[in-house]
């Protein structure tokens, strides 16, 4: 979501400025093993506590967070979290240091850490197994934007600077990088603009901008425009917006909705980056809000043979955004991105404004759905005979699966 709003919705929606010194805080060190486990999930519980879970299965079984888990702790610890070859990464904006964890019995022990200052992440891209890129916002100045490239092996940065984005003319105070992605010598970056309309609320730019830079240097090399959506992405420390497929055609979401850009006057849409390309493909425009689907989504996961899933909302089933994260009302629908098509899966309604909530392996979708009157369970969803069955139940204290994560590739 929008950095105006971040704190005023922590549970609804729930780029780097770094001042002083760069270097590793402490040391990775021999025996900081990652965790053997194949899955993660990150629980918040009916008592307001966080919990952080390990598992080998998510297709039976029962877990408790308050008896298989571990109690996390939201001043330090959130959901925005990157799960990545059996280590975690966080940004403590209290402290402020970007840190590396791993699961340790009862608790998650720091391995290493980095200090940040004045620094909110928006995106972040694995160009590797060990380099990180993140991009994000500075805290006290919204409107300005860096990046930093980490190693994650050794904690250390490779390089840092700004990404020079002219701000338009106007009231606007705000920005959200929502695409972050590098294609060679060049990163592709696409954004919008915010405009904060009262002490919690804000409406956003009609436009999309999609900019090309010289990688890592951060030249601007090419700057494009699109109006037939806004707020590309969005904060994939919670949820994904983006894919390549077979053919390296990349997909993303805009998300107009009104937990996002709120300018619910536009449609979502899936748009396409053509392989060899930087810029929006006008040819291709998958109007999600004039489907069959009638309604604005968030999150996208690809299901590989063209398909995809997203999570649409129910609009005639919340009152706003106050009770759009509290209320059952998410739907999940496979696309066909060629044929313009929607099918509806036969899962309970949803809760959970944005959540991290389907794993894509062999063939399967693991997706996690908190339904008050079917439970919280993780449902398994056959892509190439499409059935649907239970799976993995999340019992006890489990109120929200904020996420599931492969915690190995």
């Amino acid at each position: 979501m929008p950095y105006l709003a971040w704190s005023v919705l922590r549970f609804l929606l729930p780029c780097l400025l770094i001042i002083g010194i760069f270097g590793s805080c402490k040391s990775a060190g021999d025996g900081n093993q990652p965790s053997d486990k194949q899955y993660s999930l990150y629980i918040l519980g009916k008592d307001g506590v966080d919990y952080m879970l390990e598992t080998n299965s998510l297709d039976k079984g029962i877990l408790k967070p308050e008896d298989d888990g571990i109690k996390l702790y939201g001043s330090i610890m959130d959901r925005d979290i990157i799960v990545h070859q059996g280590f975690y990464y966080h940004l403590n904006r209290k402290k402020p240091i970007f840190e590396k964890y791993k699961k340790q019995g009862k608790t998650l022990k720091t391995i290493a850490s980095i200090p940040l200052e004045d620094f909110y992440i928006e995106n972040f891209k694995w160009i590797d197994n060990e380099t990180l890129l993140l991009t994000g916002l500075s805290n006290k100045q919204a409107i300005k934007v860096r990046y930093m490239l980490l190693n994650t092996a050794e904690m250390q940065v490779i390089s840092s600077g700004f990404v020079p984005i002219e701000v338009p003319g106007g009231n606007y105070s705000a920005i959200s990088v929502g695409i972050v992605e590098p294609k060679g010598k060049e990163v592709l970056i696409g954004y919008t603009f915010h405009l904060q309309t009262s002490a919690s609320s804000y409406t956003t730019s009609d436009t999309t901008y999609m900019a090309v830079y010289t990688f890592p240097e951060m030249k601007l090399q090419k700057l494009t425009k699109d109006i037939r959506s806004t707020y590309p992405g969005g904060m994939n420390t919670i949820q994904p917006y983006s894919f390549y497929d077979e053919y390296k055609d990349y997909y993303l979401m805009t998300c107009p909705g009104i937990a996002l850009g709120n300018r619910t006057e536009l449609p979502t849409a899936i748009m396409r980056v053509k392989a060899g390309d930087t810029v929006l493909d006008p040819d291709y425009f998958f109007n999600i809000s004039d489907s069959p689907i009638k309604n604005h989504a968030y999150g996208i996961w690809y299901l590989g043979n063209g398909k995809a899933i997203i999570r649409s909302e129910r609009k005639d089933l919340f009152k706003g955004l106050n009770d759009h994260y509290s209320t059952p009302h998410f739907e999940f629908y496979v696309l066909d991105l060629a044929k313009k098509t929607t099918k509806k899966l036969d899962l309970p309604l949803d809760k959970g404004t944005r959540k991290q909530c389907v794993i894509v392996q062999n063939d399967i979708a693991y997706i996690a759905v908190n339904s008050p009157k079917e439970g919280n369970y993780v449902w398994i969803y056959d892509i190439k005979n499409g059935s649907l069955k239970k799976g993995l139940q999340m019992s006890g204290q489990t109120d929200f699966i904020l996420r599931i994560d492969k915690l190995q590739d």
